[in-house]
């Protein structure tokens, strides 16, 4: 079996990501990177992956192209490369851009699936959701395996999309904020500051290693933590008292209602 070429159109840090992970994850794969501004990715040709600043450079060899771009710069990349391509997979991390308009912008020429995955691919740890239609089942499997490569992908509806936005690829600074306020409070209680920071960034990693492990609720894993009395409850009790949780919860509804609106 031959090599599956990819063409990633967009080398922000999203587009920097998906070739880094690819690269060190898909073995499989030959990864191609286009950004006008091509130096800025210059580095990328390090891990040989091919960067160009014309979107449609052999893009015709391509098997699957991924946008990765700005919703504003949709239109102007495809009336640039709907010329050259014929019958592709095209998959789509546009924040916004539907199964439906996506098919009609490109005439329904080619096989369409949408995609959320986050910067975490980079490391092979991107929480990815993907949508298609029924008639594309197959090209979607194909992309799902991709991407299952790059951490854990999921198939989900449509209609979730927006939200998997937010859950999964912003949901990437809400944990990384947790993950700077636990370093300050490190340093507050005697840490420096990069033991308190890898402290905390290992604290919240095995965190998630055990929820993703046992299936469970994370109350339950909690309550491992905490005892009678103990140091650990007084903590989260005062959270709470703060706002914790309902803080984080009305940040990420604030988001999804931000997204609707773009």
């Amino acid at each position: 079996m031959g090599k599956t070429k990819i063409h990633i159109i967009g080398g922000g840090n999203l587009g920097v990501a998906l070739a880094t992970g690819l690269s060190k994850f898909s073995a499989n794969s030959v990864v191609t990177v286009t950004r006008r501004n091509v130096q800025q990715i210059k580095f990328l040709e390090e891990q040989n992956i091919r960067v160009f600043s014309d979107n449609t450079f052999e893009i015709s060899q391509a098997d699957i192209v991924l946008l990765t771009v700005k919703p504003y710069q949709v239109d102007a990349v495809l009336s640039e490369i709907l010329p050259h391509i014929k019958n592709k997979i095209i998959a789509s991390a546009v924040s916004g851009l539907d199964i439906e308009t996506l098919e009609r912008k490109t005439n329904s020429a080619h096989h369409v699936v949408r995609i959320m995955p986050n910067i975490a691919a980079q490391f092979g740890e991107s929480a990815t959701c993907i949508s298609f239609s029924g008639k594309n089942r197959e090209p979607g499997q194909r992309i799902l395996e991709l991407f299952n490569q790059l951490g854990t992908a999921w198939v989900i509806e449509e209609k979730l999309m927006n939200a998997s936005t937010i859950l999964g690829a912003c949901g990437t600074a809400y944990a990384l904020r947790y993950i700077r306020a636990a370093m300050q409070a490190g340093i507050e209680i005697g840490f420096d500051a990069p033991t308190a920071l890898a402290i905390a960034s290992q604290t919240v990693k095995g965190a998630a290693q055990m929820t993703l492990a046992e299936h469970v609720h994370p109350e339950q894993l909690i309550d491992r933590v905490t005892t009678p009395q103990g140091c650990t409850i007084v903590g989260l009790n005062e959270m709470e008292h703060q706002g914790f949780s309902s803080s984080l919860i009305k940040g990420i509804k604030t988001s999804y209602d931000k997204i609707k609106d773009l």
